[in-house]
């Protein structure tokens, strides 16, 4: 009966030890999904922004077809690739914010655009939809570091390669230019 209860726990132990990594690999890719999730609800949010502050800045800008053009392409887009994987879609979502800096570049230099209330407080939604974004970004990559960390340790690795758990990628920034320092000379971003 002795060598019973020990055969038992020489089986149940392994089996306890297996289910509860599996569950703290589950856990940490469900946070991983959340932290993508809350980014794509900022960039959601951000996506729905920019018809009003472009049709704004149109009213104000109309010779500057070009980044108004730029800035509605890839805002289609972006709403297009919202099921593309996070890799793909990063990439798409960071010209986007470029062609927005640009596109506030230009609002510089419309003094009536930029006393205009409408949109001083488009601008304001988009700053701290922007934010939200980093913070959504920042929240992911945690996420993201977790479920990869656990993936790769022992002995959790032993659970999560039968099992199927693959790492996620980080939210990167894919481009060399969007890293480097805008150069400022006299009032104009380059």
């Amino acid at each position: 009966m002795q060598n019973l209860v020990i055969i038992a726990a020489l089986v149940a132990l392994p089996l306890i030890w297996a289910v509860l990594i599996y569950n703290r690999l589950v856990a940490r890719r469900q946070q991983t999904k959340e932290g993508w999730s809350g980014i794509d609800v900022q960039l959601k949010r951000r996506t729905n922004l920019i018809p009003n502050l472009v049709e704004t800045v149109q009213t104000y800008a109309s010779h500057e077809r070009d980044i108004l053009e730029s800035v509605t392409e890839l805002r289609h887009r972006a709403v297009v690739a919202e099921g593309e994987p996070a890799g793909a879609r990063a990439n798409l979502e960071d010209q986007l914010s470029g062609a927005l800096m640009n596109l506030f570049a230009v609002a510089e230099n419309y003094p009536d655009l930029k006393a205009n209330q409408n949109y001083l407080a488009l601008q304001e939604s988009l700053n701290e939809i922007e934010d939200q974004i980093q913070m959504a970004r920042r929240y992911y990559n945690g996420a993201v570091r977790n479920l990869n960390t656990l993936i790769d340790s022992f002995p959790s690795n032993l659970v999560a390669g039968p099992f199927g758990f693959r790492k996620a990628n980080y939210y990167e920034v894919d481009s060399a230019a969007d890293r480097t320092l805008p150069k400022v000379s006299q009032g104009k971003v380059t």
